[in-house]
């Protein structure tokens, strides 16, 4: 029960875990290209940050309630999760490879294909729940909120409080830089590094994978 004696107790879980976050959610990875390229795209951005908010919130305080657990009664989960995420990004990096060595691929796509909600929507939970480095970020999440014991709550708070930053970072970028991409070669650029962001991603995966 929440008493004001312990506030800074709470308040201290909290702020760990905000720190925590930030450190773990605040690079740019496979969730956060696509994100930038959505925004960039100005295609369902707002159904898609609120979709990875969602899935960030429900694993982080699962993961403060045990889900390591589960876990560690199915390990072939986290292997299945592995492979599938390998094969998903390069999936990924050969579709964004091809949208680069085209002289205006990635403007065409963005101007003509826009994917539909429902695709978008798809695309943003597979890069999120594919992707191995996610589940392991959740697990550390929850192994330290268990340091807090009766404040993990607040430290799983702090936590999606670093998600929800990183979003909203990721949300705002990707429309400050969109006058930029009325230029071709900026599309290329972004897609030629998220090609190889997405390979060498899949590239990690597999090696850690089969060692």
């Amino acid at each position: 029960m929440f008493t004001l004696a312990s506030f800074p107790t709470l308040l201290t879980a909290w702020a760990s875990g905000t720190a925590t976050g930030l450190g773990l959610f605040a690079v740019v990875g496979a969730q956060s290209a696509f994100i930038l390229r959505q925004g960039l795209m100005r295609a369902h951005l707002l159904s898609v940050l609120a979709l990875c908010a969602a899935i960030d919130a429900v694993f982080i305080f699962a993961s403060a309630w045990g889900l390591q657990a589960v876990a560690a009664w199915f390990p072939w989960l986290t292997h299945a999760i592995l492979w599938f995420g390998v094969a998903f990004l390069a999936w990924y990096a050969l579709q964004s490879a091809r949208r680069a060595l085209r002289a205006q691929g990635g403007l065409v796509a963005a101007r003509e294909a826009v994917p539909s909600r429902r695709a978008a929507l798809l695309g943003a939970a597979g890069f999120t729940l594919l992707n191995p480095h996610f589940w392991l970020d959740i697990m550390v999440v929850g192994s330290l909120a268990h340091g807090f014991d009766q404040a993990r709550l607040a430290f799983a708070a702090g936590a999606l409080t670093a998600s929800l930053l990183w979003l909203a970072v990721l949300g705002l970028g990707s429309r400050l830089f969109a006058p930029w991409f009325a230029d071709p070669r900026a599309w290329r650029i972004l897609d030629g590094v998220i090609a190889v962001l997405m390979a060498a991603l899949a590239a990690r995966l597999a090696y850690n994978g089969l060692g």
